[in-house]
């Protein structure tokens, strides 16, 4: 169970993209990750998901880091997911 005042299901609502090797991504992130984030951890990322479908793929595959540094901690359990 997630901690109160979270929205998970819109989350994973958020999750569902367009390109298919960013949804299993974030499904598996989702699925090992999601009721463990801390309240900041989750706010991070949220922030995340508010990136276009290409810029969070090269994200999440290293292609290319994010212009703010604090969401870098995320996106390393989002690439060991």
């Amino acid at each position: 169970m997630s901690a109160p005042g979270r929205d998970t299901e819109r989350i994973k609502w958020h999750c569902r993209r367009g390109l298919l090797e960013l949804d299993l991504v974030l499904q598996r992130f989702v699925d090992r990750h999601l009721d463990t984030l801390s309240d900041v951890q989750t706010d991070v990322f949220k922030e995340l998901l508010a990136y276009e479908d290409n810029d969070l793929l090269d994200m999440v595959m290293g292609r290319a880091e994010p212009v703010n540094g604090d969401l870098s901690a995320v996106l390393e359990l989002m690439r060991s997911a």
